[in-house]
């Protein structure tokens, strides 16, 4: 099972969405705090109502270069859906985070089930999480990794 089949199965397994939205809050709260030092206007996901901060690493593994996600909020339910995100797009190169769609949250019923400004936000951390992919792609392409 690959991780976003994971992922879906995940979620449809709970009956009503104040279980998913539960699970969500869980996410959020079992991921890793981020350091106060990368709590930084730099590291802000723009167009976020939350305070959002999205951090990106590229790192060597077998398969060459992956990136590394992490990311902190100080919404929950913020917070678990940047935790989703990062679970999903973390361990990556940048051409697979640059190609995978991010169907499965219409898939798991995520988007529909968000406020205007919370899926404002969503898109906001999926194109911050691109940017960071296509900068990483442009430095690998020119050799400076």
């Amino acid at each position: 099972m690959t991780k976003l089949e994971s992922i879906v199965a995940e979620f449809t397994s709970f009956q009503s969405w104040e279980d998913r939205y539960r699970h969500l809050i869980q996410l959020g709260k079992q991921m890793p705090e981020l350091e106060e030092a990368h709590k930084t206007d730099a590291n802000k996901v723009k167009g976020c109502q939350s305070q959002v901060w999205l951090i990106a690493e590229l790192v060597k593994s077998d398969q060459g270069h992956v990136i590394e996600y992490r990311a902190d909020s100080d919404a929950s339910i913020v917070k678990g859906i940047v935790a989703l995100l990062t679970r999903v797009y973390s361990g990556l190169t940048p051409d697979e985070v640059l190609a995978l769609k991010p169907d499965f949250i219409d898939t798991i019923g995520l988007r529909q089930h968000l406020s205007m400004s919370r899926a404002n936000g969503l898109n906001s951390m999926l194109k911050q999480i691109s940017l960071y992919a296509l900068a990483y792609q442009q430095k690998i392409k020119l050799g400076l990794v």
